[in-house]
């Protein structure tokens, strides 16, 4: 609940295996003192997507944290944990020949006063919720994704492809990396959803907002969300972290 912004600061977070999947490659993580929160999805044989995603999460904060102190801006600063937790990934992979190819999706919100940074690599998405509407603020580094982007194939027709899972940018799978970075002012009632693509699979940036703003509570809102997509089957894990900012109480 605390906030450097401002604005106070709700967060709520959920996770969860899905319906088809016997172990989570999902993870999460947020660090209220530095302002970071980041949702990865691993992926690599056996345990190693459990693996990757842990470790990306685990060096962003860590990295991100310190460099608090840095003269660095915000944007600077995430892109620099990004890269860091991909040269971990990276190095443990092949370091690890049961890890080998391991990598994970990031996505990342720092945040600085009022300003919002949202980092990202692969398919996990962000989405900015104000006024009544939902928007995807990330552009997906995947194979169909670009496809629609390039006039190639029509939404419709890769939301029926079987290449869902096929990304073409990530964490740990090379030795750099180049994630995307986004900014935006906060107001009050601002909202920020961090997510896999076991739950955009399944709900669109409509049905998203609908189920978020028609819950007060953040964790019921991600239990909706999770919910949502295990109703149609879940064949992936599913997870969510919800930012809500709000007036700060004056009597704080």
């Amino acid at each position: 609940m605390e906030s450097q912004t401002g604005l106070k600061l709700e967060v709520a977070a959920l996770t969860d295996v899905g319906c088809k999947r016997t172990n989570n490659e999902d993870n999460l993580g947020y660090d209220l003192t530095a302002q970071l929160f980041v949702v990865c999805d691993g992926m690599g044989g056996m345990a190693a997507g459990e693996v990757a995603s842990s470790t990306a999460v685990g060096t962003l904060l860590r990295a991100f944290s310190e460099s608090t102190a840095s003269s660095a801006t915000i944007e600077e600063r995430l892109y620099s944990a990004i890269t860091q937790a991909n040269h971990e990934v990276c190095a443990l992979s092949q370091a690890n020949e049961e890890m080998r190819g391991m990598g994970t999706t990031l996505v990342a919100a720092g945040l600085d006063g009022r300003k919002i940074v949202i980092g990202n690599v692969g398919d996990s998405r962000a989405y900015f919720l104000r006024d009544g509407g939902c928007v995807q603020i990330t552009l997906d580094h995947s194979y169909l994704a670009e496809q629609v982007r390039n006039g190639v194939m029509t939404a419709d027709d890769a939301g029926a492809s079987p290449l869902q899972s096929l990304i073409t940018r990530a964490i740990g799978t090379a030795e750099t990396v180049e994630p995307d970075l986004f900014s935006a002012a906060l107001e009050p009632g601002d909202m920020v959803l961090l997510t896999t693509d076991g739950l955009t699979r399944y709900a669109d940036a409509e049905l998203i907002g609908q189920l978020v703003l028609t819950h007060t509570d953040l964790q019921e809102a991600c239990q909706a969300l999770i919910n949502t997509a295990k109703e149609q089957g879940a064949v992936d894990n599913v997870t969510c972290l919800l930012l809500r900012f709000s007036e700060e109480d004056s009597a704080a």
